[in-house]
């Protein structure tokens, strides 16, 4: 399934010429699909290993921030991480980096398999304290290292109106998108945030969080590792079922003021995610749909 212009398709075959020409010792290793996110296509090689190609040119600069940045991350977090095994390189049959990576074993969180939500949050939390207090290394906000999502909402007002303007179309007898909009111009007029930058994961959702025995086991995929200002980071805390969330605020200590900013941000994402993947992914539209109606109940007290 193509979802972004100029994607390059990637199939089985084209993963196993991969294998075959830079890991010939593991070119008879089982290869089966292991899902496609919104920036890259997994393939799971035998047992222990991941291949993760990326789907455009944009995405492969994440892989290489990834190949770069998680060796050095990962003894410092609490939590697996992923462990990059292999930098591929780019080939005439495929012009770009890609990764392979050390499976790690669980299922994505979600009713089935987290066994409480409220030690959920606070497990998360935990994960979110430590990294945002990791040593940078001398990382700066630059150079690949300055995603949107670390700074201030201003500069993203013009196209965040522009999704607004969209999801009235396309969900609004669905959605408040009045009052989604008032939450959006709430989080601009706050003062925007101060302190040090520090490591954000950038896309804390629950397809990145894997669960082991009900709880908390490892965090996947730091396409959006970034450094920046922390509020974006707590936003996908409204995928999440409530309890999730209050512990998790409780737990971070986090003020009205941060709160209310990581609310905006929360839908900043999800109203981009529902106009650019109407036609392509369902299933990401439904995800960006739940966040929102997450918000408003919120803000209805209702969850």
């Amino acid at each position: 399934m193509v979802l972004h212009p100029h994607e390059i398709p990637v199939d089985e075959s084209l993963v196993r010429s991969l294998v075959a020409d830079q890991l010939p010792q593991w070119a008879g290793l089982p290869l089966s699909p292991a899902g496609a996110g919104t920036d890259n296509t997994m393939y799971r090689l035998g047992d222990e290993l991941l291949v993760r190609v990326p789907r455009t040119a944009g995405n492969a600069r994440a892989v290489r921030k990834e190949q770069e940045w998680l060796p050095r991350l990962a003894p410092l977090l609490p939590l697996p991480v992923p462990a990059v095994v292999h930098a591929g390189t780019p080939t005439d049959a495929f012009p770009l980096a890609w990764s392979v990576h050390r499976w790690i074993d669980g299922e994505v969180a979600g009713p089935g398999t987290v066994r409480d939500w409220a030690a959920f949050g606070t497990e998360l939390a935990a994960f979110v304290r430590e990294l945002h207090r990791t040593d940078l290394m001398g990382a700066v906000r630059a150079e690949g290292l300055d995603w949107y999502r670390g700074g201030s909402p201003r500069p993203c007002d013009e196209w965040v109106g522009g999704c607004l303007a969209d999801c009235r179309r396309l969900v609004g007898a669905e959605l408040d998108v009045d009052a989604l909009e008032e939450v959006w111009r709430a989080g601009l007029a706050l003062p925007g945030p101060d302190g040090p930058h520090g490591w954000l994961h950038g896309d804390l959702k629950p397809s990145n969080l894997l669960v082991r025995d009900g709880g908390l086991h490892a965090v996947i995929d730091f396409g959006g590792l970034s450094v920046g200002f922390p509020d974006a980071e707590h936003a996908a805390l409204w995928d999440l079922p409530p309890a999730a969330r209050l512990a998790y605020r409780e737990a971070l200590e986090l003020d009205d003021v941060t709160w209310a900013r990581a609310r905006a941000w929360a839908v900043a994402v999800g109203v981009s995610g529902i106009p650019y993947y109407w036609d392509v992914l369902p299933a990401f539209v439904a995800e960006c749909r739940a966040r929102l109606r997450a918000v408003l109940a919120e803000l209805a007290g209702t969850g």
